[in-house]
């Protein structure tokens, strides 16, 4: 670019020498080396696409505009279509330039290297060479280089490259590390969980990457109308130059000819096929910037056509941490009711056991339990100090014949016997997320027709999480399978145009992502399977990103359709007045540059674009 700048700069000053020159001649030679300089690259490319049958692009049209000028006698008009050409050029560059300049920088995360721990000693390793297993040394101000779980030490990291979140997340011992994410402060060691290759910082490094290549519908369009819009400018300016003079009394070539030139410089495409893909482009780095991964140019436009969005419920709309929200004992003796439920779930690692166990707090004697058999699809029976106890379901109860309390709030209820006698329930619930119901509102706002929850909880859980959330419709009780089948419904139940999306995160999501128009996942903690199926990523696992990344594609579509109107109007509007010679080759020039000089600067604003926070 600096390049081009200096010889557009040596070229004005040939050109602006040229008019102070009387010599007719001399003038002529000034006005050749001015174009040369500035244009000659130009008209080596045109001739060079000739060569390979690609004769009907940009190039071709400015290189026989300007020729043309100069053949009829006006050659200062010809050295000025080319530099107001190439300066327009230089300006668009630029925008493209700082367009993937934010997005590199953004996407700055790739690790140049891991300190790996091997026998005491610190070996420096690219990170494609460290193996699952292997204990890294991360120091404050290093980069995350693998997935990790910390083994020692305690840090804040800075996650605002994965999530566009600025505020720093504290670690410490057992938590995960994601690649990417840079050490603000302390010392860490950490345990390797996926190798690079699979790694977070690669699978978003590959998404943004391969973005580019996936295509919206407006920009096809307006690949597809540069293909044939061009030939078909040329054609028509071939005869705007010969006919006329041949039918029309008294008119002149040189007269239609320069018509003809204005009219091509015009008809040149350059602001739409550059301000257009450009928006969607921007449209991609802005969702970037707020923690959104869109795969593509034509998801993004996808996006602003959405009028139902489905949920899953465990993992997107809630935490998927079970807590013990209730503990109601017939004895009044809440501490060893949970005390009796905690020592017979010992042995499960069941999320319903481990709640259970992190509710109770204290250390489990093992040597207490004995004779543990566990009920598939009821529960659990141990000797717990030699006391038979019961824990589980209303199936396990009426499978023993004891009569127990029904409990009907949302939520799993773990009911607890001894020796036969009913002891009590224990409610565990999963926790909603604190910005569901915001999302959930923002999407109303938004128009949106259809909200719906799918989950495979029971339906006493689903209904309270949906009211508690605002969403009208829940659909509980379902497998992987049930989730597909109710995905198609729900799309077969939809209008014509209309966008379904879907929003999960566990890999029994994965399905159901593949299934609907655009599928989302919540990728901070998301299953890989997840991740792979989608279409957006959502890297802070936060539902209220799913409307603003609506709102950023209704944007991206809004300014790339205002690119469209705009320039394609004012050449419609250029060109017949070219046609009827209101207008000169200079003006034709300076239309066809300020077009796409404001058409690029429109685009740009995708880029920076950011939605307002929920209410």
């Amino acid at each position: 670019m600096k390049k081009l700048m200096v010889r557009l700069i040596v070229s004005a000053v040939f050109f602006a020498s040229a008019f102070m020159i009387n010599n007719s001649q001399i003038k002529l030679i000034m006005y050749a080396i001015s174009y040369v300089i500035a244009g000659g690259d130009v008209v080596k490319r045109a001739l060079d696409n000739i060569k390979e049958g690609e004769v009907f692009d940009e190039n071709f049209l400015m290189s026989l505009a300007s020729i043309g000028a100069f053949l009829i006698g006006e050659a200062p008009e010809g050295v000025a279509v080319m530099l107001f050409y190439q300066l327009g050029e230089m300006f668009q560059s630029y925008a493209v330039g700082q367009s993937r300049k934010s997005i590199s920088n953004l996407m700055d995360i790739r690790p140049d290297y891991a300190n790996l721990l091997r026998d005491g000693e610190i070996v420096t390793l690219s990170p494609e060479e460290v193996q699952i297993g292997d204990i890294i040394q991360i120091k404050a101000g290093e980069k995350i280089p693998l997935d990790s779980i910390v083994t020692e030490g305690n840090s804040m990291l800075d996650t605002s490259a994965l999530t566009g979140e600025s505020l720093p997340r504290e670690v410490t011992v057992g938590s995960e590390l994601l690649s990417g994410c840079i050490n603000m402060s302390g010392l860490l060691y950490a345990k390797v969980t996926r190798p690079y290759n699979e790694s977070t910082v690669n699978k978003i490094l590959e998404l943004v990457e391969n973005a580019s290549s996936r295509k919206s519908k407006s920009e096809k369009f307006i690949t597809k109308f540069a293909r044939y819009y061009t030939p078909t400018v040329v054609a028509i300016a071939a005869l705007l130059a010969f006919i006329p003079p041949l039918v029309i009394k008294d008119a002149t070539f040189s007269e239609w000819i320069y018509r003809s030139l204005a009219f091509l410089v015009v008809s040149c495409p350059c602001a739409l096929v550059i301000s257009v893909p450009l928006s969607f482009f921007g449209g991609i780095g802005g969702a970037s910037k707020n923690g959104i991964l869109v795969k593509g140019g034509n998801f993004l436009e996808a996006m602003a056509k959405t009028e139902t969005v489905v949920f899953d419920k465990t993992g997107t709309l809630t935490k998927g941490v079970f807590k013990v929200q209730k503990i109601h004992s017939v004895k009044d003796d809440p501490r060893e009711l949970l005390k009796l439920a905690a020592y017979a779930e010992n042995y499960s690692n069941h999320p319903i056991s481990l709640s259970l166990k992190e509710a109770y707090k204290e250390e489990i004697d093992s040597h207490k339990i004995s004779d543990v058999e566990e009920i598939p699809g009821h529960g659990i029976s141990a000797l717990v100090e030699n006391v038979r106890v019961l824990a589980g379901n209303d199936k396990l109860m009426e499978m023993f014949g004891i009569p127990y309390d029904k409990e009907t709030s949302g939520g799993t209820v773990v009911h607890v016997a001894a020796d036969g006698q009913y002891a009590g329930y224990i409610l565990i619930a999963d926790q909603t997320k604190e910005d569901a119901a915001q999302a959930v509102r923002a999407l109303k706002d938004q128009n949106i027709k259809d909200i719906v929850m799918l989950t495979g909880d029971s339906e006493s859980a689903g209904i309270t999480t949906a009211k508690e959330l605002g969403i009208n419709k829940v659909y509980a009780r379902l497998l992987p399978a049930d989730k597909v089948e109710k995905v198609e419904e729900l799309i077969s139940q939809k209008s014509g145009k209309s966008v379904l999306m879907f929003a999960g995160d566990g890999i029994n999501d994965a399905p159901v992502l593949a299934r609907a128009d655009v599928g989302v996942a919540m990728g901070g903690l998301g299953s890989d399977a997840a991740i792979e199926a989608a279409d957006v990523v959502i890297m802070t696992d936060e539902p209220s990103k799913i409307p603003a990344a609506i709102k950023i594609s209704k944007n991206t579509i809004k300014i790339a359709y205002q690119n469209i109107i705009f320039a394609i109007s004012v050449k419609v509007l250029i060109l017949i007045l070219s046609t009827f010679g209101l207008t000169s080759l200079w003006a034709a020039v300076f239309a066809d540059v300020g077009v796409a000089f404001i058409a690029v600067l429109n685009a740009m604003r995708a880029l920076t674009y950011k939605p307002l926070p929920l209410s």
